[in-house]
């Protein structure tokens, strides 16, 4: 399952992890968003190992979304030792998505 990142998490779990963090920075109304998530829930389960993966619900963290540059979403970002070393944005097929992250991490 995918973690929730929020303001209060976000230093210990994606700035300050041992792994790569990939954090897709979504909203409820949005639709390729809500298409988005399901992909990202399973590849939570699948990559755990080697990845964390997590949400940021933009609406909830406005001021995460600004920090990151994010003017569009869906927005999928790859940190790796506290920095952003990958960025996607909009709906992204699993295997894309995948490749994305396995290429970057």
């Amino acid at each position: 399952m995918a973690a929730e990142f929020s303001e209060a998490n976000f230093q210990a779990e994606v700035l300050d992890s041992d792994k790569p963090v990939l954090v897709d920075f979504w909203a409820p109304w949005c639709g390729p968003c809500k298409m988005l998530g399901p992909i990202i829930e399973k590849l939570a389960g699948e990559m755990s190992d080697t990845v964390s993966i997590g949400k940021v619900n933009v609406d909830d963290n406005a001021n995460l979304a600004q920090q990151y540059g994010i003017t569009s979403i869906p927005a999928v970002l790859l940190f790796k030792g506290g920095e952003v070393v990958a960025k996607t944005m909009g709906f992204q097929p699993e295997p894309k998505l995948k490749e994305f992250i396995t290429s970057n991490s």
